[in-house]
């Protein structure tokens, strides 16, 4: 007859298992057919910029608004409003197949835009920001060639520049010429396959206008953005259609290419010698000492010299005693259960799921934390079920209710509504919290606290090799979170993943070892704190990749900065041990 443990485990394994199922993304699974000449509508999602990290809407700006003034925001997802997407419909006329010249986009010749002195400052002040505008046909993403003068290697930017500086003056881009690609599917279909945009700022004294069209010449002047008596403009677009050989699903290639290969696979290959070399010493350490005692204990002459036992031995008793703080460690034990593993599979929904998947994996959490506490004879279940569903949420929401006070102040697309805030706390106290108690409840049959030591030493020692196997992958996830470039190399990030796992796993069995062999078997702590080690390293690294790579001067944006890689570091002292520790722990319910 099956236990009621026997049924928690399969349960588990298979939730580990449908969420690996879901992992898998191929982009493009659903094409959409357009005719020729039909309407393809063109969105704005929001602007960015690397040097001040917020986002903002597109009609936060004076631009040109669609016929009527009526604009519609696109109802979002949970992760679409965390990221500060606000996808909105355009005034852009753009029709399968069709090329426009040059077209006015949203006011008549004679009648050019006429921006006040406070709209041009507003204006002028994102372009000396350097922030980029995103568009979307067909949920593909607008993009911008770029060409490196020094290797003169051709690149794709995330969305158009909004203008540009020159000479202590903003002149904005106000003509947009889209370069569109479609994939013939059959006679009368077609599918769009690529979006570009080519960017130029034309002076409103350089069209010629006929109707709605216009022209104007090879070299016009720039358009300023004059913040003393304001500005007044025309904004045009043209429209370039081109067949290609792309298929539907191949068309987000030219986005998520992989670069720089041969940098990541040096990485992992290094990494993989380090950890070999690492193995050999652990093993050749453990077969000397097994060999050491076996001789030993044949040499025995009488049995009072078996029984004195010293290093290790001497505290193989005691290793089992219930840790300093048994309660935190098995809330933190128990943390690493609710994370899941996903692969995007759209806009906001990576994002969505995996708040969710976070919030139902409480039950897991729950489950685990109440077996390890019970087995460290605690009776304080109640309080060690609510640090469990507490303790990472609450830094996690503390950290960014903090921040988004911040981003709110700058009207930001980035600030949370409050209204989502509230649905955040219902999922976390009304969905996490009861599942996690739940199970805690059912793992409880019925706290002094020690002062918490830190291993300094044993820290920065163990973290330099697992640090060592990540930090080529570590730039790039940078580079892709605040300099928003696509980040698509998940096959290398598992392999960096698994060598971190078993390069601490190993360091955690040395530096165990070494502690035993002194006698000292409080090791639950060093196991966890020696093992997250390498987020010592992660702190140095991202105070470097600030003041060299980053070009932040605001308060604002620093503070982001700084309160986004706290909650890494968190994640990162999180995630090292427990991994190690829940898999040590499954073998050992399993063999009891």
């Amino acid at each position: 007859m099956l236990t009621y443990r026997v049924y928690m485990q399969i349960f588990i394994y298979v939730s580990w298992l449908i969420i690996f199922n879901n992992a898998f993304y191929v982009p493009g699974v659903a094409p959409v057919e357009f005719k020729k000449g039909q309407k393809i509508e063109v969105k704005a999602v929001k602007m960015t910029s690397i040097h001040t990290q917020l986002p903002y809407s597109y009609y936060s700006l004076p631009l040109c608004l669609p016929i009527n003034g009526s604009f519609v925001y696109k109802s979002e997802n949970l992760g679409e409003v965390l990221r500060g997407d606000r996808i909105v419909n355009t005034p852009y006329k753009v029709h399968m197949a069709e090329n426009i010249k040059c077209r006015l986009l949203c006011h008549k010749a004679n009648d050019p835009l006429n921006w006040s002195v406070e709209e041009s400052e507003k204006v002028a002040s994102r372009i000396e920001h350097e922030y980029f505008v995103h568009l979307l046909v067909d949920n593909l993403p607008v993009a911008t060639k770029v060409i490196n003068r020094e290797t003169s290697e051709q690149t794709l930017e995330q969305g158009y520049k909004l203008g540009f500086m020159s000479k202590g003056k903003a002149y904005i881009n106000n003509h947009l010429k889209f370069l569109l690609k479609y994939h013939r599917h059959s006679h009368d279909s077609y599918r769009v396959v690529g979006f570009e945009v080519e960017t130029y700022s034309i002076n409103k004294d350089e069209y010629t206008f006929i109707d709605d069209s216009c022209i104007f010449g090879s070299a016009p002047k720039p358009q300023l953005v004059n913040e003393d008596t304001g500005t007044k403009l025309y904004f045009t677009y043209a429209v370039e259609w081109g067949e290609s050989d792309i298929q539907w699903a191949s068309r987000w290639d030219i986005y998520l290419g992989m670069k720089d290969v041969q940098i990541h696979w040096f990485s992992i290959i290094n990494s993989l010698v380090v950890l070999f070399f690492l193995s050999g010493i652990l093993t050749m350490i453990m077969v000397r000492t097994l060999r050491r005692d076996i001789a030993k204990y044949n040499s025995f002459e009488n049995i009072e010299d078996m029984i004195e036992e010293t290093g290790w031995k001497l505290v193989h008793g005691d290793v089992f005693r219930p840790p300093p703080k048994r309660m935190l460690f098995a809330a933190v034990i128990g943390i690493i259960a609710m994370l899941g593993m996903l692969s995007p599979a759209s806009r906001g929904e990576l994002m969505t799921v995996a708040i969710f998947l976070y919030v139902f994996m409480g039950l897991i959490a729950g489950y685990y934390s109440a077996r390890l506490y019970n087995t460290m004879k605690g009776k304080q279940w109640k309080q060690a079920a609510f640090l469990t569903a507490t303790l990472f949420p609450a830094i996690v929401f503390g950290t960014c209710f903090f921040l988004n006070f911040f981003i709110m102040g700058k009207h930001s697309s980035g600030a949370v509504p409050f209204s989502t805030m509230m649905a955040l706390l219902c999922l976390w106290f009304c969905i996490s919290l009861p599942l996690d108690i739940t199970l805690e409840l059912e793992n409880s049959r019925s706290n002094t606290l020690f002062a918490l030591i830190l291993y300094q030493e044993s820290v920065l020692m163990a973290g330099i090799l697992p640090f060592g196997a990540v930090f080529i992958e570590l730039f790039f996830i940078f580079n892709a979170l605040w300099e928003n470039q696509f980040y698509y190399l998940f096959g290398f990030l598992f392999l960096v993943f698994c060598i971190l796992v078993v390069s601490v796993s190993q360091i955690s069995i040395c530096m165990i070892y070494l502690q035993l062999c002194g006698e000292d078997y409080h090791w639950w702590w060093k196991s966890f704190i020696v093992s997250g080690g390498s987020a010592v390293y992660i702190l140095v690294y991202s105070i470097f990749y600030f003041f060299t790579m980053l070009d932040i001067t605001e308060f604002i944006p620093t503070l982001l900065y700084i309160g986004y890689t706290e909650l890494v570091l968190v994640c990162v002292m999180n995630e090292s041990r427990p991994i190690i520790m829940i898999i040590e722990y499954i073998l050992k319910i399993n063999y009891m």
